[in-house]
């Protein structure tokens, strides 16, 4: 039994399938194939080119550049500063903007710091390593480290400010260049557009609405400081006018504002300006800084037809045709109540005879494959 077995199987490698249609008049797996049909249909036109756009080749390797300017003047007359005015020299961090600036809105200042040897220390060390190890800045207090006192920032007009972003994009597949910034010979439209839906095109933004759009009070942020994310996202379809390729603005508090109480709530940081006094000995003012640090992210995806997609796409809704096919006949074959007539019906074993001497009578096609001794 082992031999005839194995010798079936081996036999068996040299058989030939073709393919059989049978016409299965079952109205439930009928309706079963062309529910499948049109859902594949669907698919492939309403999900892959419709709203995946299939028939394109895409460029996502986003070439950008971020220009930001901030304008703004503000007042103050505390008992510390005195009277002082501030522009954007004083509460632009770093003066040259980019993807990332931040705008001072609060800050503790301790002025006339000098350097100089704890008194209480009594060591006997060299004076060398005395300077190493207990120099300090005097003067320094930790207790007025954070201005939880404070009832309001220190520059709150500069939620008032406003911020020039300037993006130019390039997608350099498709040598495809754009800038955020309206092409007009007007010179004096950006001195008085700010964005907004009637001005899509005007690149400049007050302080406030940013950090409104984001979901936050612009004067609770600026106490102690923030950081807010600015998105700017270039979707082109350049099938169509460049003037329909866009850019789309997003806003959003990136820092947890949610842990008031925690340490690392807000966005702070120190810096010093150093002076010389009339006897040469340096000394400096420590400015802790409060303040809403702004995130400038560029991202985006350029596309236009290709025919090597638009063929892949229907090459693969037509092998998911196949497949819906090949679904139905599972349904046919092993699943409904006479799958093993339709079975019977769809595969037939059809053996060759040994060629026989056609010399009987003239063939008329009504004979029976023994009579003909056909292959």
């Amino acid at each position: 039994m082992g031999q005839v077995a194995w010798k079936g199987l081996f036999l068996s490698l040299f058989d030939y399938k073709t393919e059989k249609y049978v016409i299965a008049k079952n109205k439930k797996v009928g309706i079963l194939y062309r529910v499948v049909q049109l859902s594949i249909l669907a698919y492939l036109v309403g999900w892959v080119f419709v709203v995946k756009k299939g028939y394109q080749d895409t460029d996502t390797s986003l070439q950008s550049s971020v220009i930001t300017k901030l304008k703004g003047v503000a007042f103050t007359n505390t008992s510390e500063l005195g009277e002082r005015l501030w522009d954007v020299a004083d509460y632009v961090i770093p003066p040259q903007g980019e993807n990332v600036f931040f705008v001072m809105t609060n800050l503790i200042v301790t002025p006339n710091q000098r350097q100089a040897t704890c008194p209480e220390v009594g060591r006997t060390e060299p004076l060398v390593a005395q300077l190493t190890y207990f120099s300090m800045w005097a003067g320094y207090k930790r207790k007025a480290d954070k201005p939880f006192s404070f009832r309001k920032p220190l520059l709150a007009s500069a939620e008032n400010f406003t911020v020039y972003i300037k993006n130019s994009i390039r997608f350099p597949k498709f040598k495809f260049s754009k800038v955020n910034v309206l092409a007009t010979n007007n010179e004096s439209y950006l001195k008085n557009c700010r964005y907004g839906t009637e001005h899509p095109y005007c690149p400049i933004f007050l302080l406030g609405n940013i950090v409104r759009w984001a979901g936050s009070d612009f004067q609770e942020m600026a106490l102690e400081g923030g950081v807010i994310g600015i998105q700017i996202e270039w979707n082109c379809d350049l099938d169509k006018a460049p003037s329909e390729c866009n850019p789309h603005y997003s806003f959003s508090r990136l820092d947890n504002k949610f842990a008031e109480k925690s340490i690392s709530s807000g966005y702070n940081f120190r810096f010093a300006k150093y002076y010389r006094d009339a006897e040469g000995v340096d000394y400096r003012t420590l400015i802790k800084a409060y303040g809403i640090r702004f995130d400038v992210m560029v991202n985006g995806k350029a596309g236009k037809f290709n025919i090597i997609p638009t063929i892949i796409n229907i090459g693969s809704g037509l092998a998911l045709m196949g497949a819906g096919a090949f679904f139905c006949d599972l349904v046919l074959l092993y699943l409904i109540k006479k799958s093993n007539f339709y079975r019977g019906k769809k595969y037939e074993e059809v053996k060759s005879s040994t060629r026989k001497s056609l010399s009987s009578p003239a063939l008329n096609g009504n004979q029976s494959p023994e009579q003909l001794g056909g292959l």
